[in-house]
């Protein structure tokens, strides 16, 4: 780190924004503070920051120029401005051209309805709906949609061009207006009521379609109002509210959100006429931001140029003047709350449960995984992304049955089609390098007939494994593999109870990862599935020798009868312990074969 903590004393104790670049002048982060002095002390102080994040920061900082203004509120637009501006690295970003997905109803003499992506709507082409920045949750509603009402799905060239009814007609999932099946009457209707539901009204819609249920049980149509009935119970179903009374939330947005380990996620529940209408998340990686900091950038980044701001924001934690400069970008008031009780705590609470756990979903999944190998290509200065990892372990019982094996992870996960085990051949017993090169070296000239490689080769061990694996790769001319060395201290592999140490290239003193790093977490899962692997089937070849040695003096007994006995009873003592009578259920002995077993069980038993 060059930049110097004691410098901090001349810095100004004014509000404003301060800028962190690295040895480049690259910005790193931008923060605002309300005493500039004080908060950069906060980073660089004995105590320290305790963010996960911080530490990564501020190793990489180099200067820290700062702008003054007149008030903390000033300091927040222009911390936006920045923000938006540079796109620093540890700060939470959100992409401001970015497109988003709608619903739309097309003007058409038979509309439909579509998704489409789109920055800004035509409303010449249509009504539109949303917008969706969770895809998931656009198509959701279309899929719901078109269940309950039979709009057509073809495209306008198809829609002209049919003449018969598809599929969909006898499915009565389309009226078939291509082919004359409905009036433009009811397929209006349909629309109708399809537009009301979108628009978070399905109250009416639920009362219109009980109005028209009766209309047909009254008119005898018995199978019309089944047909209705059943889509009133689908729409009460999917739009039910129990547990959090609605009745007084009106155009409001509720943000909760979950932070951990430098990561972010923010749950975002839109309810509109009482009725949630999108539930949407943003993750973030990488936040150096205190989560009052963060939040207060994404609602700057997310409302201040929306198109179509919600009355009211309900958030879990006190952000000053955010709520002024939104309402001041739209020219109409926007408040930005924090319910203390009631109903509008209980969704406060609902979206904090959500973000809560969608963190815990996202954080297996394959974004975060991608994230995490990214953090790992960093902190270890990787030459490539680390898609695929293999690491390889040996073990050995004395001086006998040495054995290697061959974990494979692909995007963090492991990969057991890859998964491969050794059987030490060349090395001398207890040579452990030998055996290391021995097995790296078989399996590397076989990838190099296929071309196909590791990003990242871990090795279980330290400097002497390291140095083996490096001397393996330039003897076979291999220069795309990054290659590492993890030990814990004393060698144990006990998950995570000691400090773990990483040994990189042609670098003397290893690199300490902390005990609570999601980055040590993912290595230590793979070398302890490497380890696992390795031990288990260790025993296997010590168990089989073992065994087949006991069944050795039997004459007559060849391999294949010795592995049928094993197969049959399982084990040599289960053939000693059993009724000897059993030995005939194995066919492939004859009555030769059963007396000579029998002699020697009787044998083995009197020397026991």
């Amino acid at each position: 780190m060059s930049f110097e903590p004691q410098d901090l004393n001349v810095y100004p104790e004014e509000p404003g924004v301060y800028l962190m670049k690295d040895k480049g002048g690259k910005i790193l982060y931008v923060g605002k503070a309300k005493n500039l002095r004080a908060r950069l002390k906060q980073y660089f102080g004995k105590h320290g920051d305790n963010r996960e994040m911080v530490p990564y920061l501020t190793a990489q900082v180099e200067t820290i120029d700062t702008v003054v203004t007149l008030t903390e509120k000033d300091a927040l637009i222009l911390e936006d401005q920045l923000i938006k501006q540079h796109w620093p690295k540890y700060n939470v970003l959100l992409k401001d051209d970015k497109t988003f997905v709608r619903l739309l109803m097309t003007r058409h003499k038979w509309p439909m309805l579509r998704l489409i992506r789109t920055k800004e709507p035509n409303k010449k082409e249509g009504t539109y709906f949303g917008p969706y920045t969770n895809a998931l949750a656009a198509r959701q509603m279309l899929d719901l949609v078109q269940t309950l009402f039979p709009l057509r799905q073809c495209s306008d060239a198809e829609l002209a061009n049919r003449i018969r009814p598809c599929l969909l007609y006898d499915m009565k999932r389309c009226l078939a207006p291509c082919v004359g099946k409905c009036t433009e009457a009811d397929y209006e209707v349909l629309v109708a009521e399809t537009v009301r539901l979108l628009k978070g009204q399905d109250k009416s819609v639920v009362e219109e379609l009980i109005r028209r249920r009766d209309l047909a049980s009254d008119a005898l149509e018995f199978e019309k109002a089944e047909e209705i009935h059943r889509l009133i119970t689908q729409i009460e179903h999917v739009t039910q509210s129990d547990h959090v009374d609605l009745t007084q939330i009106d155009a409001t947005d509720v943000i909760g959100h979950h932070a951990e380990g430098g990561a972010l996620m923010v749950a975002l529940l839109q309810f509109r006429n009482s009725r949630l209408i999108a539930s949407e998340h943003f993750s973030y990686h990488l936040i150096a931001s205190t989560a009052e900091e963060a939040l207060a950038s994404f609602i700057l980044q997310h409302y201040k140029y929306a198109a179509e701001p919600p009355k009211e924001i309900l958030v879990s934690l006190n952000i000053p003047y955010v709520a002024e400069i939104v309402s001041e970008a739209h020219g109409k008031k926007i408040d930005v709350s924090v319910p203390k009780r009631g109903s509008k705590r209980d969704l406060v609470e609902m979206a904090m449960k959500n973000a809560s756990a969608l963190f815990t979903r996202e954080n297996e999944a394959k974004s975060l995984q991608e994230k995490m190998l990214l953090d790992l290509q960093e902190t270890l200065k990787l030459n490539r992304y680390p898609k695929r990892i293999e690491c390889f372990d040996t073990s050995s019982i004395g001086q006998t049955n040495a054995v290697a094996s061959l974990a494979c992870f692909i995007d963090g996960k492991r990969d057991k089609s890859l998964t491969r085990l050794f059987r030490i051949k060349e090395a001398k017993p207890g040579d452990d390098y030998g055996a290391m090169r021995e097995v790296i070296g078989r399996h590397l000239k076989r990838l190099k007939e296929t071309n196909v490689f590791p990003d990242l080769l871990i090795v279980d061990g330290g400097k002497g494994q390291l140095g083996v694996a490096i001397d393996v790769l330039k003897e076979l001319g291999i220069a795309s593999i990054d290659v590492i060395a993890l030990t814990k201290d004393d060698a144990r592999h006990d998950k995570g109870i000691t400090q773990e140490k990483v040994y990189l290239p042609y670098r003397s003193d290893p690199i300490l990862i902390e005990k609570r790093s999601p980055l040590l977490f993912l290595l230590q899962r793979i070398r302890d599935e490497a380890h696992r692997l390795a031990i288990d089937f260790q025993r296997k070849k010590f168990s089989e020798s073992t065994l087949t040695s006991a069944l050795d003096g039997i004459p007559g007994i060849g391999p294949k009868k010795k592995r049928a006995l094993l197969a049959h009873f399982g084990s040599v003592k289960a053939i000693q312990d059993n009724d000897p009578e059993r030995l005939g259920e194995v066919k492939e002995l004859n009555q030769r074969d059963i007396a000579t077993i029998k002699n020697w069980i009787l044998k083995t038993k009197k020397t026991i």
